[in-house]
Formats: C-alpha cells, structure tokens, sequence
C-alpha cells in the first residue's frame, strides 16, 4: 500500500488571523516515508500547520510544496494529502467496511470489484477485517481510531496527517495504540505528519520531530538528539523531565568544555548547540545524574542533601537540595534493597560534563535545526 514521493517543504510559512500572528516565518522540510512530529502546548501553531499542509487553511504567506511542487493555493481534494482527526467523524449509519470505502465512491475511475479489494486490503491492514460489518457504535475507541486511518490510507495519500488522534483514548490504550500506529507506518511507507502536545508520544514514535512555540520551530532534530541537547530552558523543560541550574560562566576552556561555577564548586559543560551566548543556566537529565555517599569530591561533582524520594516502581525519584537553595532531581534504579537513600541524607552529585550542557541565550544567534 505504500506509495513513491511524499516529501513535504514548507518555506517562510506564515498564518494570521487579522494581527495576530498563529504561525511565524516556518521553514521545515520532511523527508518521504518520514514520522515526524510537531509538539508543542496548545496555541503553538502546530495544528495550524497542519491544516495549512492539508489545504483547510490558507496560508498568508510562504510556500507549501509535496513532492517539489508548491500546492499552498490548491484546494484540499486535489492534493494526495489526508487527515486523521481526534474526532474520527465517522458515519455512524454506515458499516465499518462502507466507512472505509467512502472516498472512494467518488473516484470515477474505481470499480466496484476494485474498491472492494481495496477496502479488504486497508481493513486487513489494520486488522479489522472480521468487524466490516459492524456500525461504529458496535466499536471501541481503539477500534474506531483504527477505521479512521484505514478511511484515509485506502486513498493511497503519499502524505497521512495526524491531528492528535490519540487524544479522545484512556492512557493504557494510547500507549497501546503508540505501538500499532508505529508499526503501521513502518508497513504502508507514507509520510506521517503527527501533532500532539504529548511528549512521551512524539519522542517514543517520531523519526523526528520540531518543538514549536508562539507559531515558530524552536528546535527540530531525532528525538535523541532534542532530548539530550536541547538549545533552550523552553526546549528542556517542554520535552521530558529537566534540572535546570542557574551558574556563574567563567572564563577559559578545558578540552573544548566551558568552566562554569555552581555554589562553590567549579564545574565543566558542554557549550550550547554552535557555541553561541549562553544565559546563564545549565540542564541535565535526572537518568545522567549520579548520586553517592558523601566522600571527597570528585569529578565535576557537588555537595548535596536529600531531600525527597518518589517512589515509582522501578525507580526512585530523589530530589537533593544543593547549595545556594537549589534542587536536582536524580532517578536511581531500584535493582536492590539498599535503602540508604533517605531525607536528610548528605550525597555527593556528580554531574558529567557530556551531560551537563549549557544553554544558549534566547536570539543569541540559535536556529531551529
């Protein structure tokens, strides 16, 4: 079911309703067979974006091309584009198997015996091929997520567009559904456009992903990449759980790491994404951060209290105050009985460089990547 193409560009794209601004000057590029995501709190732009992709708006400035060809003034019907909504908008006096096969009673050049193959095809796909001919209320909500996307594949569109269509689900069956919708992508080959404001959702499923705010890509890049470098507190602290420390940079350089002072501890970091400016803060991720008993000081390291333990299963989340009245949060893996951990505890926090990076200044040069 896969189809060729389905490379999406958007350049210096702009919206606004009247003065206000909802999408800023936006350059993206998707690359064909792509999951990328678009994440960011409601009022980023994102769903706007999208919209703009699927033809429902039109943008006030800027360029929209599929595959190499600018299609911002091309109606809706006419791009080989669909979307799947949080609303799946089904026809509740229809079977799942008419659902499916809508669309296609309007394309001509389909008969009967070919519309049917292909909605047997899509249905199997989704594995929902012994409910055709149930109505949509006879379905759960996993199921009826499932007959949306098999309504919008069965067009062979080269671009699927999701409009968060996790969001109407209870939290155990998204996460069930991450893993079908990731594998169904990896199956038909389409390019996806997801947009959620769900973090978890867009690290665990996207190829890649943009974080948006006020209308503009603050940061694009493999998820890996955004989580473990971000460029900015606003990209920390949106995409998972973050410590962000306010320092004192220093002057001079060891093997390419800024000096930088927390407390009366000297300590070295990564510079931010392309050396620019940085304000004054550093982030590091709970997971990087090393806690043990209170000894000489090592590496890169801290003096610290405990102060509060989480515990999570298989985790323990341990918050230390650290001097000048900050905290840190470290995950500590519950792989033994060792319950040494406890309020009030003095810790040693080691925080490696590599996973210590310092932030850039905001509009100190940084672009969106």
């Amino acid at each position: 079911m896969g189809q060729s193409g389905g490379s999406i560009e958007l350049r210096n794209l702009g919206k606004s309703y009247g003065d206000d601004p909802a999408v800023v000057d936006l350059n993206l590029q998707v690359e064909p067979g792509e999951f990328f995501s678009l994440i960011g709190p409601s009022g980023c732009g994102k769903t706007t974006t999208l919209r703009m992709i699927a033809g429902f708006e039109e943008p006030t400035t800027g360029e929209i091309l599929l595959d190499g060809v600018d299609v911002a003034a091309v109606p809706a019907h006419k791009r080989r584009v669909n979307t799947v909504f949080q609303s799946y908008a089904l026809f509740p006096h229809l079977s799942v198997e008419d659902n499916v096969g809508y669309g296609l009673r309007w394309q001509g050049s389909i008969d009967r015996a070919e519309r049917r193959r292909r909605v047997g095809e899509a249905l199997e796909l989704v594995q929902l091929t012994s409910y055709a001919k149930r109505r949509p209320h006879q379905l759960s909500g996993g199921q009826q997520q499932r007959v949306a996307l098999a309504r919008a594949l069965v067009l062979r569109p080269s671009v699927l567009l999701l409009d968060e269509p996790l969001g109407a689900l209870d939290a155990k069956l998204r996460k069930t559904l991450r893993q079908e919708l990731t594998s169904l992508h990896r199956d038909v080959g389409v390019t996806f456009v997801f947009v959620t404001h769900d973090q978890e959702e867009a690290l665990e499923m996207s190829d890649r992903l943009a974080v948006m705010e006020l209308g503009r890509v603050i940061q694009s890049g493999a998820p890996r990449e955004v989580y473990g470098a971000p460029l900015t507190a606003y990209v920390a602290d949106f995409l998972g759980v973050a410590n962000l420390l306010a320092v004192q940079c220093l002057d001079g350089r060891q093997d390419g790491l800024r000096r930088v002072r927390l407390g009366d501890a000297e300590l070295l970091a990564t510079p931010a994404a392309g050396d620019v400016e940085a304000d004054g803060h550093v982030v590091i991720r709970p997971e990087r951060v090393r806690l043990v008993a209170r000894g000489p000081r090592a590496v890169n390291s801290v003096a610290g209290t405990v102060d509060k333990l989480v515990y999570v299963g298989a985790t323990t989340h341990v918050v230390v105050r650290l001097p000048q009245d900050q905290v840190v949060q470290a995950l500590v893996v519950n792989d033994n009985d060792d319950d040494d951990l406890v309020p009030g505890t003095p810790v040693t926090v080691t925080l490696p460089p590599e996973a210590l990076r310092l932030l850039a200044k905001t509009g100190a040069g940084v672009t969106p990547r």
